[in-house]
């Protein structure tokens, strides 16, 4: 007896003793190593349950030895799961990925609309209205925002314009790399298929440093939608008709995700229409063919993740006809007529001139956290460009391009993040680019842009400090460092009208008689810097001011076009005189939201020391043609405008949303107004929602856009037909317009996966004549007659 019950005291004992563990520690944020306050501690397999003090700390007494799993949570984090052994006494630390940037990721996938900057003008265009213009273009969807507006040739090269400014001056970045594709030409439109974006953001200004200094007019971030990490496979197909252009386009995407952090997407797209037409007769030569498909793949995990993308982009664009004349006086008498010159039976073939351009993106990205430190990104991105201008030619010349570009570009950058502290941020980088143009001089044309290399090197410093809850600063800074080494033949009558004998005569590498060959190799040195601030009200009032001083080094274009800019219908002249531009701007933004109305107004001023602008001059004569001459030059500029937009919630059915946008630019050089500045113009929708019909929602929009008064003069060009000077109106404003557009949609639940959406939308409801002063087709035809889109989405 008395040896059975020492052994059930020993074992008693033993008992005791091994459920007598402490388990303890501390809650810590995986960034700072700050404390985290209320974390919730679960362990499952005995649903013992604890919280964090304001230290962090907590303490679980009474444990068995063994292994246990443990459920650590916070309302700002997200949920970790992991195991412990315990045996005796132990003490850990538990890390949670606490940090705003990893909050946005468990985002509804397609909405990632995320704040570039704090004190600049922003906008984010979502996934469902990128989504309405599937069958359009990414110029087109800009102009929902406002102060985007866009310089048009036709119908299908859109060129989006930010603030009054354009090209050059406006960068697109397509999921983190910044698009290399010529974009010095009016009618070069961004190589960018707008089915593949997530969302697209807009930032009105050079404030974003990180991306460019030189982004005078603004930034557009195309972004991927973020991927979940679980296991799922899901994806979209969509089909749009469209009536004007006889034609539509299908889009298909497929995503398989890993709980693991691997994923893989796969996405393409194909468009084809025919001639566009106008109210009243067709735009012969207008139709488009295009092809676009893009590969993902990656792991994403908090602390590293790698991604590699590949994505291919072909578009085939026909241009307007009746833009190409013969000689001189038809050239006076279609544009002075208003009506084209040359109008044909509907078709689908693409006849000259036409242009096609080929774009290749491929990007490698790594990234990898550090504890207590930071978020370190290095990435290396490849772009291939290849750009083919075709003019009416004769003979078996037909088929050889008068302009053929190729343009290739290797980009690597890393940066880091230090958000170690919870009221300061700083981001620094750098970047490193090396470029090759090649003129294919097989074109029987003098080449239009001449074979260059292109280095340019960047560097940014960027830092966020948050004053309280209410305010916040930015500020940075950045330089950047360009060189151009080019060769280009001039013409010794060209080289000497424009005074280059005189100022570069030791540019001159070989003289050929009635050419010279030349070898310009300049550099340019840039400064960037921003600072700014945000106040949030205690009633929700938010007030942005940013100051932004920007330098962009002239592009190739600017610098040294010399001859017929085909697809353009115009000769251009660059000057090798040109040097940076500087622009001085200053933003402000007052937003209120209220219980079921808000406003938005952000007015703006920028000064631009430098100035270069494209103008005409005169006319020449070709052997393909007569020509409006345009001339770079640089003066000094001014640009005033203001945005206004508001919203109202009627009742739960009714809304309306109004935007209203005036740009004024000015020459202070020669006090006389620019060219190519949009009109103001005011948008005001009306939109009926009644979730419980199939997520019904119908809406008509009003548009108006006023008359361009202020332009810059006619020029006078001599008619042989008259023997007498004329004058060209090649800067008369169009009259003042109103259109009308419908859109609705309906979505049907097929199964718990799958959904069905309908839209149907009709621009120019009205089939309204109109002419709009930043489309450069103006000068020849009317715009786009009614157009009706039917689009039928399938999410599975």
């Amino acid at each position: 007896m008395f040896c059975i019950a020492l052994i059930a005291s020993v074992s008693f004992i033993g008992y005791s003793q091994e459920c007598n563990n402490v388990l303890s520690g501390q809650v810590i944020d995986y960034h700072n190593k700050s404390p985290l306050d209320s974390a919730y501690i679960l362990i499952l397999e005995n649903q013992l349950e604890t919280s964090t003090n304001s230290e962090g700390k907590f303490r679980i007494p009474n444990l068995c030895s063994g292994s246990y799993t443990l459920e650590v949570s916070h309302p700002e984090c997200s949920t970790v799961l992991m195991s412990v052994q315990v045996n005796g006494d132990k003490e850990i630390d538990i890390k949670l990925e606490h940090h705003l940037e990893e909050l946005e990721e468990v985002k509804v996938v397609g909405n990632i609309i995320r704040d570039k900057t704090n004190s600049a003008q922003e906008e984010t265009l979502n996934l469902n209205t990128l989504e309405n213009y599937s069958a359009g273009n990414l110029g087109d969807a800009l102009k929902e925002l406002g102060g985007v507006s866009s310089l048009n040739t036709g119908a299908n090269i859109v060129k989006p314009a930010i603030h009054g400014l354009n090209g050059s001056r406006v960068l697109v970045l397509n999921d983190g790399v910044r698009m290399q594709d010529m974009e010095w030409g009016a009618e070069h439109a961004p190589t960018l298929d707008i089915n593949s974006a997530g969302s697209v953001s807009v930032i009105k200004g050079a404030s974003a440093l990180q991306y460019g200094g030189d982004a005078i007019g603004g930034v557009i971030v195309a972004e991927q939608a973020n991927i979940p990490k679980r296991d799922s496979i899901y994806g979209k197909t969509m089909l749009s008709g469209v009536t004007n252009g006889r034609g539509g386009n299908v889009v298909s995407e497929l995503t398989k995700s890993y709980e693991s952090g691997w994923f893989v997407k796969g996405q393409g797209s194909y468009k084809r229409m025919g001639d566009h037409e106008a109210p009243d007769y067709v735009l012969s030569n207008t139709g488009v063919q295009e092809i676009a498909a893009s590969l993902q793949l990656g792991k994403h995990n908090f602390t590293w993740g790698w991604d590699a993308r590949y994505s291919y982009f072909n578009t085939e664009i026909a241009i307007l006809r009746a833009s190409h004349i013969g000689n001189v006086d038809d050239l006076i008498r279609s544009i002075n007529s208003g009506e084209p010159g040359i109008i044909r039976p509907f078709t689908y073939d693409l006849q000259n001139p036409r242009q096609e351009v080929t774009h290749h993106l491929g990007k490698l990205k790594f990234y990898r956290r550090f504890e207590g430190l930071g978020k370190w990104n290095v990435q290396y991105d490849f772009q291939s460009n290849r750009r083919f201008e075709y003019d009416i030619r004769r003979g078996e010349r037909d088929n050889t391009p008068s302009i053929d570009l190729e343009l290739t570009t290797h980009t690597l950058s890393t940066d880091f993040k230090w958000d170690t502290k919870d009221d300061l941020n700083i981001l620094v980088g750098l970047m490193g680019r090396y470029q090759d143009n090649f003129a294919n001089p097989d074109t029987g044309v003098r080449r239009l842009i001449p074979d260059y290399e292109k280095i340019d090197f960047g560097s940014f410093l960027i830092g966020e400090y948050r004053v309280n809850n209410q305010f916040l600063l930015d500020a940075g800074v950045r330089y950047d460092y360009n060189k151009i080494d080019a060769l280009k033949f001039y013409r010794t009558s060209r080289w000497e009208e424009r005074g280059y004998d005189e100022e570069f005569q030791d540019l001159v590498v070989e003289d050929l008689g009635t050419q010279l060959l030349v070898n310009p190799v300049l550099d340019f040195h840039n400064i960037s810097a921003t600072i700014g601030g945000k106040y949030m009200s205690l009633d929700g009032t938010q007030i942005k001011l940013n100051y932004a001083m920007a330098q962009r080094a002239p592009n190739p274009s600017e610098l040294f076009s010399d001859g017929l800019h085909h697809s353009a219908a115009r000769i251009e002249l660059g000057d090798l005189r040109v040097t940076n531009e500087t622009s001085h701007k200053i933003t402000t933004t007052l937003e209120k939201d209220f219980s079921t109305w808000g406003i938005l107004l952000e007015p703006y001023a920028n000064w631009i020391q430098n100035f270069i602008v494209l103008e005409p001059s005169g006319v020449e004569f070709t052997v393909r043609g007569s020509f409006p001459v345009w001339e770079y030059r640089q003066t000094d500029a001014r640009l005033l405008g203001v945005d206004f937009s508001a919203y109202s919630y009627w009742t739960d059915h009714w809304s309306t949303n109004h935007k209203f946008s005036l740009v004024k630019g000015q020459d202070t050089a020669t006090n006389t107004p620019l060219i190519n500045v949009p009109a103001a113009n005011t948008r005001n929708s009306l939109t009926f929602t009644m979730p419980k019909w199939n997520g019904f929602e119908a809406s008509l929009e009003s548009q108006y856009v006023l008359r361009q008064n202020e332009t810059p003069d006619n020029i006078v060009v001599f008619s042989p037909e008259q023997q007498d000077d004329v004058i060209l109106e090649i800067n008369t404003p169009p009259e003042a317009y109103h259109l009308l557009a419908f859109r609705s949609k309906m979505e049907f639940p097929i199964s718990n996966k799958t959904k069905l959406t309908t839209s149907l939308s009709i621009n120019n409801l009205l089939n309204t004549n109109y002419r709009d002063y930043l489309n450069r087709q103006r000068l020849f035809a009317d715009d786009l007659g009614r157009n009706i889109t039917l689009q039928l989405k399938l999410n599975y």
